[in-house]
C-alpha cells in the first residue's frame, strides 16, 4: 500500500552528514524543510540544490518548503550564561539593561515594545512556558514581575504573553532579506511565522512575487489572534502549519487538541492543505524508538486528517533522524489501513459551480464506491488533485503534469502522488493509453486493474478538466 499521509524533514547540521540526505529520500521524505531561523543564505541554496539533484537522480521528486523565522521576542543573555529563579522572587525584564548583563534578579529584552504592550496582571511565558511570570508594574522601559513558575533560565529564551496581543509585525526586516534568497533557490512553499490576519500572508506573496517566486504560502498558526480569525486565514493560504510549540503556549497546552482538530476539519472544508507539526517524535532526538504517547499523536492527527506531519529537530539535529522518518512513516501508513480514516462525508450536500471541481468530487465518489484501484488526472494548476484529495480514501491519485512547479505542489498534498507527462501531440486514446503505461512501469498498475482517468478537452488549459472515464488495463494496454 502507498502511503498517503506526506511527512516533512527538516534539514539541518544531522542531514548535511554524508549519506544522510539520500538515507531520507529512501526512507520516504515528501517535502523538505529549511529552517531560515538557523544557518546563513548559502546554507539553504546548497541543501535545496542537493535536494534538487537527488531528487533527478531518483526520479522521485520531493518539495521544498523555506520557512521565515518571523517576529522572534526574546529575552537577552546573562552574565553566567543562565541564572536558576524561584517561585515568589522577584525578576525584571529590561530593555535599558546590557546585552549581556542579566543576574537572578533582572535581564535585558530584544523587543523593545513589550513594556508598553503589557500591563499588571499579564502573564509572560518564557522557553516555550517553562518559566512563568506575572507582571506586577511597568516603569518605562522596564517590566517587573513575580515569578509564577521557577526554574533554570538561560540565555535569547523566548517571550510569549498569554492570550496573544503583542504587536510584532509577522514580516521582519530579516524575513524580508531572506525572501530575496528565497527567490534563488525557486522554493515550492513559503511559511509565514507568527500572521495575525490575512493581510500578512497576502504581504509575503506579493514580496516572493517580486522575486518571480510563486510558492505556495503556508500559514504557520502559533497567534492566539490568529484563531479568532481562522477562516481568514486559511483562505488567504494555500497550506496551514499547525503550529503547536508557541500556540500552546499562548492558548494553553490543554486547548490545543481542540484547536488543532478545528483547523484540520476547516482547511479541509475550505480545500487548502494542511500540516500538523512540533514535538511529533521529540524523544527521537535522543532514543532511536518514540515514545508510544508520539505514536498515538501522529496517528490521531491522521486520523483527523492532517496532509503531512512534519519533523523538526529529530531530522536536523537529531541522533537518529533516518529512523524518525521510517517510524513516523510506518505509523502513517499503519493508521490509515483503518476503515474509519477512509470514510468521508466532505461536502455531500454541496452544488458545485465549477466543471472541473465537480469531476474531481465525482470521482472520489465513483472511487469510494466501486472497485477502483487509482485515480490518474491531468492537471494544469493541480487543483483538482487538491479537490480530489480533501475526500478521505484509500483510493490513490496520480497526478499528471508536464509542469514541475504543478508537481511540487502536490508533493504535500494527502494521497496525491506526482508523475512527470507532457501529451501535447497525443490524441485521447493514447493519452490515456500513455497514462496507464506509465503507472504499469512504476509498479502502480497490472492488467486487469481499473482506473478512473480525469482531463480536459483542451490540453494546457487551467480549469479546463470535463471529462472522466473508467478504463481497464487490458492486453496491449488499450482501454
Amino acid at each position: 500500500m502507498l502511503r498517503r499521509t506526506k511527512i516533512l524533514a527538516t534539514l539541518g547540521p544531522a542531514s548535511d552528514k554524508p549519506g544522510v540526505l539520500e538515507a531520507l529520500f529512501e526512507a520516504g521524505i515528501d517535502v523538505v524543510r529549511m529552517n531560515f531561523s538557523h544557518g546563513v543564505a548559502q546554507d539553504h541554496i546548497d541543501r535545496a540544490e542537493a535536494v534538487r539533484a537527488l531528487s533527478k537522480k531518483t526520479g522521485r521528486l520531493v518539495g521544498i518548503l523555506c520557512d521565515l523565522q518571523g517576529p522572534k521576542i526574546r529575552i537577552a543573555k546573562f552574565k553566567d550564561t543562565k541564572v536558576w529563579l524561584d517561585e515568589g522572587q522577584a525578576f525584571a525584564l529590561d530593555i535599558n539593561l546590557g546585552t549581556n548583563a542579566g543576574t537572578s534578579e533582572e535581564v535585558g529584552i530584544i523587543y523593545e515594545p513589550l513594556a508598553k504592550e503589557v500591563k499588571k496582571g499579564s502573564r509572560l511565558l518564557l522557553d516555550d512556558g517553562r518559566i512563568v511570570l506575572d507582571v506586577v508594574s511597568t516603569n518605562g522601559t522596564r517590566i517587573e514581575c513575580t515569578v509564577h513558575v521557577g526554574g533554570y533560565l538561560s540565555n535569547n529564551k523566548g517571550i510569549n504573553l498569554q492570550g496573544g496581543g503583542l504587536s510584532a509585525a509577522a514580516l521582519t526586516e530579516k524575513d524580508k532579506e531572506d525572501i530575496k534568497t528565497i527567490g534563488i533557490i525557486g522554493a515550492d512553499f513559503v511559511a509565514v511565522s507568527f500572521p495575525r490576519c490575512a493581510e500578512d500572508l497576502h504581504e509575503a506573496r506579493r514580496l516572493l512575487e517580486a522575486e518571480n517566486c510563486y510558492a505556495g504560502i503556508v500559514s504557520k498558526v502559533e497567534r492566539a489572534e490568529a484563531i479568532e480569525v481562522m477562516d481568514e486565514i486559511i483562505l488567504a493560504s494555500d497550506v496551514v502549519m499547525v503550529a503547536r510549540g508557541d500556540l500552546g503556549v499562548e492558548i494553553g497546552d490543554a486547548n490545543l487538541p481542540a484547536v488543532q482538530k478545528r483547523l484540520i476539519s476547516r482547511s479541509r472544508d475550505l480545500n487548502r492543505a494542511v500540516i500538523t507539526a512540533t514535538q511529533m517524535m521529540e524523544s527521537m532526538i535522543e532514543n532511536p524508538i518514540p515514545t508510544r504517547a508520539e505514536v498515538f499523536d501522529i496517528a490521531n492527527a491522521v486520523h483527523d486528517g492532517t496532509d503531512a506531519v512534519m519533523l523538526s529537530a529529530e531530522t536536523a539535529s537529531g541522533n537518529y533522524p533516518v529512523q524518525a522518518v521510517k517510524a513516523m512513516a510506518d505509523i502513517c501508513k499503519t493508521t490509515e489501513q483503518q476503515s474509519s480514516v477512509r470514510e468521508s462525508k466532505h461536502r455531500m450536500n454541496c452544488q458545485f459551480s465549477r466543471t472541473d471541481e465537480a469531476i474531481a468530487m465525482s470521482a472520489m465518489y465513483l472511487a469510494n464506491h466501486a472497485n477502483i484501484t487509482g485515480i490518474a488526472t491531468l492537471t494544469e494548476s493541480g487543483s483538482t488533485a487538491l479537490w480530489m484529495s480533501r475526500i478521505s480514501s484509500g483510493i490513490p491519485i496520480y497526478a499528471f503534469s508536464s509542469h514541475v512547479k504543478t508537481l511540487s505542489k502536490t508533493t504535500i498534498y494527502r494521497g496525491v502522488f506526482p508523475v512527470y507527462f507532457t501529451h501535447e501531440s497525443m490524441d485521447h486514446v493514447n493519452v490515456n493509453n500513455e497514462l496507464l503505461a506509465k503507472l504499469k512501469a512504476r509498479g502502480c498498475a497490472k492488467q486487469g486493474d481499473t482506473f478512473i482517468i480525469t482531463k480536459g478537452d483542451l490540453t494546457g488549459t487551467k480549469g479546463g478538466t470535463n471529462a472522466l472515464k473508467v478504463v481497464t488495463l487490458g492486453e496491449g494496454l488499450t482501454p
